[in-house]
């Protein structure tokens, strides 16, 4: 990882956040699952840049997912990643439901 990561955080209730996150080249996000203590997660990703190489989303279970770019899926249930970026950075606006 050379940079680390740049997350925003656009709004924040108890309920609902908006994020804006700057993935840089080198950088990856392991599998994992969201833990949250109560409710459910929903989270709506929207990849406002691509890089030209890696970064690929890749999860076990989406609502929808439209071009890799408008993602719909519940990070407390299913495992996702995001593959290496191996050129140029990652923009994501990421929307997060607990209910």
């Amino acid at each position: 990882m050379r940079d680390k990561v740049k997350n925003r955080v656009l709004f924040q209730s108890r309920r609902f956040s908006i994020y804006l996150v700057r993935y840089s080249a080198g950088h990856r996000i392991v599998p994992h699952v969201d833990m949250v203590s109560a409710g459910k997660l929903t989270k709506f990703n929207w990849v406002l840049v691509k890089p030209r190489a890696g970064g690929e989303f890749i999860c076990e279970k989406t609502i929808f997912n439209l071009f890799g770019r408008f993602i719909l899926f519940r990070p407390d249930l299913y495992r996702h990643e995001v593959s290496e970026i191996e050129n140029g950075t990652r923009w994501l606006l990421s929307f997060a439901l607990n209910h």
